[in-house]
């Protein structure tokens, strides 16, 4: 249960419309995913949050479906189980299918378990592998 009520077209401010009106018009659809209609009591927050995600995720150097990827790998990490399915869903879309996302979550799990097992070892930084 969200901690504020979601709120709709009829009930948002003229910013965070406008704002809703630009994820329909970039995703092609008149459907407000739930995570813009909780953060649409801040409008300003709405506004930037949603221009920082869209140029984020947006064209780059790194292809849709992997940044889809690392969303759900860090998603996974933060246990953030709305940007879990949200960003699954997302992947999905982008061409994601069972066997990769098998994969995905065998290097989420794997990740997970070696950052554990160093960390508990106190394990010190290679020198040759430092930035």
């Amino acid at each position: 249960m969200a901690t504020v009520p979601l709120l709709n077209d009829e009930e948002v401010s003229a910013e965070a419309l406008a704002v809703f009106d630009d994820i329909r018009a970039t995703r092609g659809t008149d459907v407000i995913n739930n995570f813009w209609l909780a953060l649409a009591h801040d409008p300003a927050l709405l506004k930037s949050t949603w221009e920082r995600l869209k140029e984020v995720m947006g064209h780059g150097t790194i292809d849709p479906l992997a940044k889809e990827m690392i969303y759900i790998a860090v998603s996974v990490a933060n246990a953030c189980s709305y940007c879990a399915h949200s960003h699954t869903a997302a992947a999905r879309a982008k061409g994601m299918d069972d066997a990769m996302y098998g994969e995905l979550l065998s290097i989420i799990a794997m990740a997970h378990q070696t950052n554990a097992l160093a960390t508990a070892l106190q394990v010190p930084v290679d020198e040759a592998f430092q930035a």
